[in-house]
């Protein structure tokens, strides 16, 4: 099953994230089918750019949100952001 997920970048106590979609039994920084967007926590507000028109499409494939990228939807929705973020 592909799982829409973060890997993290970044050095020690500054971490990055990006957000992509992955087999579910990969690793966290395995290799990722596609990179649908950024998250970085380290800026006020935090930086988060996403592709909404190609999560979608891999949720209409079947792929399943993780419990923090679903949650980072569902602010970028409700704050009526263009499609790529």
């Amino acid at each position: 099953m592909v799982k829409i997920r973060m890997m993290r970048m970044g050095s020690n106590h500054n971490p990055f994230y990006r957000v992509i979609a992955i087999d579910e039994r990969k690793p966290r920084n395995g290799r990722p089918l596609e990179f649908l967007g950024t998250y970085d926590p380290n800026v006020n507000p935090p930086a988060l750019k996403l592709d909404l028109e190609s999560i979608d499409g891999w949720i209409a494939k079947g792929a399943q949100l993780s419990s923090t990228v679903g949650s980072l939807v569902r602010k970028l929705r409700r704050a009526g952001a263009p499609a790529n973020g």
